[in-house]
């Protein structure tokens, strides 16, 4: 699977081109034809930085922040639900240890 591929799972249901997704994984250090590393914490970060600039950004359209209805139907929450995805993907990405941490909580507060 390919950082491109993988990013396609993370923001499924936004169409995008390939080359603007592929603009977007460049901007987070990705290359989008790379192998994706599982097991790579850093790799999973970028993943979901990715996605998160790309939520940022459909979220600062202001054509998103009004109401629609379609038929019978009204969508009136997207824009606070795409911004409670955005909070919750910011949690996540804040959490997530980096690769060159170890497992201990361990903080030295003066160095000598």
């Amino acid at each position: 699977m390919t950082n491109l591929q993988r990013l396609l799972l993370e923001v499924k249901g936004i169409n995008l081109q390939q080359d603007e997704l592929s603009v977007y994984l460049q901007e987070n250090g990705l290359q989008p034809h790379d192998e994706y590393i599982p097991s790579s914490q850093s790799n999973k970060r970028n993943i979901y930085r990715t996605a998160l600039s790309i939520l940022e950004s459909i979220a600062s359209s202001p054509q998103n922040m009004k109401s629609y209805k379609i038929d019978d139907m009204t969508i009136t929450d997207f824009h606070e639900n795409l911004m409670n995805r955005i909070d919750n993907l910011s949690r996540t990405i804040r959490s997530m240890p980096l690769d060159e941490q170890s497992d201990s909580n361990f903080f030295m507060l003066f160095n000598s």
